[in-house]
């Protein structure tokens, strides 16, 4: 029998290391900003193609950029004295069968629907100004892409790999539910003067684990000095009440550490975005798709959204490989970590990678020989079922970013 993977045992499971990291730009990030529209804009395309031609036709528009704008943030309320300009651009099938495609129309209907939902204190019509750089794939591409309409195998367009891991470390759930509870709609209504720029570093020494969260404060939610002290505070204790929602340790929470109380040198934003003024943005800079920056883990380069998720391989092989490395630890009892890594050729079925790399500990530290059979069946359901992965992406049920 031809096995399907390559397995082999991990030195030392991540658990045991001394140091961790781990990061997480939140919703508001520039970069996260930059993702989350490019992805937008994948899933309208995608459902545009789908009810007017019955099929998602090429496209990858993964590069955007975000030019950061200029502020005057003040107690009870600046202004924004210059926009924050977005640029998408890519490439996107613009007519199939003599049927035009909106894409200008869709660019902004995607950007803005976004940004409403997204930011609470930014007006896209005051605050952002887009600019669509979306042209035609080149013939090769899309012809290859095409392909699948006759043959039904989507193909790979791209030699690309893709990693994924689990489980999840305490200290990547712990990063997780921070960003996300700061940012809930929930935390929000109570607390609006919290921005969605929220970033969450932290480190673990051992037992210890640390946190340094950046937020962007709202000015016109913001009396004074005293009132930005008392509400960063507040902001402190919910993060830490997060954390050890999760921990049995100690977690130390610091916030906008670079704040200068005695020079009025505060982190406060008009918009709660630091792309008003402060920083600027782009695709693939920020989370991976499991919504963290793990530099102790694998990862790679890709930027995942805004690719199509179909045929696109940067997308499909991280996600996949990180459900498969998933289904590892929960169907098989002896695994206790798992890596996933692929790797794809250009022009050959996405269901067919070049190698499928599987490296695991075992709870009893055993052999890894006996587990050949379990583990090509759950790669194999896998790869067999990533058309799955595409209407997900289409519902939101899957998050690149």
């Amino acid at each position: 029998m031809t096995t399907l993977a390559n397995i082999s045992s991990l030195a030392v499971p991540y658990g045991a290391q001394a140091v961790e990291i781990v990061e997480r730009k939140g919703i508001g990030h520039p970069d996260t900003i930059c993702d989350a529209l490019a992805e937008e804009l994948s899933r309208n395309l995608c459902r545009f193609y789908l009810d007017n031609f019955g099929l998602v036709l090429h496209h990858n528009v993964d590069k955007a950029l975000l030019w950061g704008g200029s502020a005057q943030p003040a107690f009870g309320g600046g202004k924004v004295t210059a926009p924050i300009e977005i640029f998408l651009a890519g490439r996107a099938t613009d007519e199939y069968k003599g049927v035009r495609v909106p894409i200008e129309a869709l660019v902004e209907q995607s950007c803005t629907s976004w940004l409403q939902a997204n930011l609470h204190a930014l007006d896209p019509g005051q605050h952002i100004k887009l600019h669509s750089l979306i042209r035609p794939g080149s013939p090769d591409l899309v012809e290859l892409y095409l392909r699948q309409e006759a043959t039904g195998v989507a193909l790979a367009n791209d030699t690309s790999c893709g990693v994924g891991y689990a489980p999840l470390s305490e200290m990547e759930r712990i990063v997780l539910q921070v960003e996300k509870t700061l940012n809930s709609p929930a935390n929000k209504a109570a607390h609006p003067e919290t921005g969605e720029d929220i970033k969450v570093m932290a480190i673990r020494r051992g037992d210890h684990i640390e946190l340094t969260v950046s937020c962007a404060f709202i000015d016109r939610y913001i009396a004074n000095t005293d009132d930005y002290i008392q509400k960063k505070s507040a902001l402190a204790q919910r993060a830490e009440k997060a954390a050890a929602s999760l921990s049995g340790s100690a977690v130390r929470v610091n916030v906008n550490t670079a704040d200068n109380i005695n020079a009025d040198s505060l982190y406060m934003t008009v918009t709660g975005t630091s792309a008003e003024s402060g920083d600027d943005g782009e695709v693939g800079r920020g989370n991976r798709v499991n919504g963290l920056i793990t530099p102790y883990r694998p990862m790679n380069m890709e930027a995942a959204a805004g690719k199509n998720p179909v045929t696109h391989v940067g997308k499909l092989y991280n996600i996949v490989a990180g459900q498969i490395a998933s289904s590892l630890v929960e169907e098989l009892e002896a695994v206790t970590e798992a890596y996933c890594y692929l790797v794809s050729r250009i022009g050959s079925p996405v269901s067919e990678p070049m190698i499928v790399d599987i490296r695991v500990s075992l709870a009893d530290g055993g052999d890894t020989g006996s587990m050949q059979k379990p583990v090509d069946e759950i790669v194999s359901d896998a790869l067999a079922n990533m058309e799955k992965i595409q209407t997900q992406l289409i519902n939101r049920e899957i998050s690149v970013y």
